[in-house]
């Protein structure tokens, strides 16, 4: 069976962050104390209004296929969506609906990549980025977006990684693994150093949107350079504000050329996102917001909770995110030193290994978003729960030596 695997899917590695919840969920089961923190998944419930919109479709028969790339009634709504909150205007057949946003994304590379075309990926990135452009054919490059400088990409580094092979940027703000959300300034300066390369297209994902901390002022670059609208594809969806991950609703808006594209992807591969689900996404974003703000501050207070407590810990440094619902804790501190058993902690991931066999605690390794030595944490779980997960986390740092 050796020969099966095609070239292309031999290019590309299996989710970590899916590994990791796997690892956990298998572990649990097999009867150990596990606290697994390593799914970017929101602990709270779809709010009731949205279940009812969608019990109200099943009811009135609305189970049928709908056009390939999203419903009207949903468009209308992500259209109303992005002016109302984004100060972007779109058209109808300027909107791109898919079961999730990786297919969003998926679908706009596949449309676009051919082979050898470059695509830029600040790290620390979101696991599914670089392969997701390896089976389009591209290839990702790699800019560090390093702690001093809060994990964001500078413009003079952008600068250095533009080649005439350029085809997109890819911006992920607030960011999973790490937290940071570029300001309105700092968008500034990276559309100022775009539009020396009018050949480079820019992917936002906006996915943390609603989930900013202390007052942050959210902007999508598409907004603060208005110039840049006709070649951004600023990417969202319903998963993360609206808890609504296994719904697998992710939109994008875009030039119409690029959303034909993407749509004759969508038409030959998922077809249409579920009827039930898109209708239970017009509810999410025509409906009352007043849910976000509690959420959010919930998601604050346990921010600064594993902030405080991950500081806390011997040779653990965890800068403060601006937003989503994650930390990217430094270890650099703890490498070289051993576990009781005698394992020497080398790197981030015997770190994490080592962690998850003696504390229970699953997290994932920083290497897997491509910026080491760090680990992420996802806090999207009880007080409780990250209390007593942090305090682990101190115990087994605390008795390497």
């Amino acid at each position: 069976m050796s020969d099966l695997q095609s070239a292309a899917l031999a290019r590309v590695k299996p989710s970590a962050t899916i590994a990791v919840s796997a690892k956990a969920r298998a572990l649990a089961a097999a009867g150990r104390d596990i606290i697994g923190l390593g799914a970017g998944e929101p602990d709270f419930d779809t709010p009731d209004n949205i279940k009812a919109a969608a019990i109200k479709a099943i009811n009135d028969g609305q189970t049928k296929y709908t056009d390939a790339d999203g419903m009207p009634a949903l468009k209308k709504a992500i259209v109303d969506k992005f002016a109302r909150e984004n100060g972007l205007t779109y058209d109808v057949n300027q909107i791109h609906v898919a079961p999730g946003g990786k297919p969003v994304i998926f679908n706009a590379l596949v449309a676009t990549l051919n082979p050898g075309d470059e695509v830029i990926i600040p790290a620390p990135y979101w696991v599914s980025y670089p392969d997701m452009v390896l089976l389009a054919g591209g290839e990702p490059v790699f800019v560090t977006g390093a702690e001093a400088d809060g994990f964001k990409l500078r413009p003079e580094v952008l600068e250095a990684a533009i080649t005439p092979r350029t085809k997109w940027l890819i911006l992920n703000s607030p960011s999973n693994p790490t937290g940071a959300a570029y300001t309105r300034l700092e968008l500034h300066r990276l559309a100022e150093v775009l539009r020396l390369h009018p050949h480079v297209w820019i992917l936002t994902d906006d996915m943390y949107e609603h989930l900013t901390f202390d007052g942050f002022e959210y902007t999508t670059i598409a907004q603060v350079a208005p110039d840049l609208y006709d070649r951004t594809l600023t990417v969202n969806g319903v998963s993360k504000a609206y808890a609504m991950t296994g719904w697998r609703i992710g939109y994008a808006g875009g030039p119409k050329a690029l959303i034909d594209l993407m749509r004759k992807v969508a038409s030959q591969t998922t077809s249409n996102p579920t009827s039930i689900s898109q209708y239970a996404a017009v509810e999410a974003l025509n409906g009352t917001q007043a849910f976000l703000k509690p959420r959010n501050d919930a998601f604050q207070a346990r921010r600064d909770l594993v902030v405080s407590m991950l500081n806390q810990a011997t040779g653990i440094r965890c800068p403060n995110p601006e937003g989503a619902f994650y930390v990217y804790p430094s270890v650099e501190g703890l490498i070289g030193k051993t576990t009781p058993s005698g394992v020497v902690i080398t790197d981030d991931e015997v770190f994490t290994t080592e962690l998850l066999e003696a504390e229970g605690v699953a997290v994932v390794q920083g290497s897997a978003f491509g910026l080491s030595p760090y680990f992420r944490i996802s806090y999207a779980t009880s007080e409780a729960v990250l209390e007593e997960a942090c305090g682990r986390i101190q115990r087994f740092a605390a008795s390497l030596t």
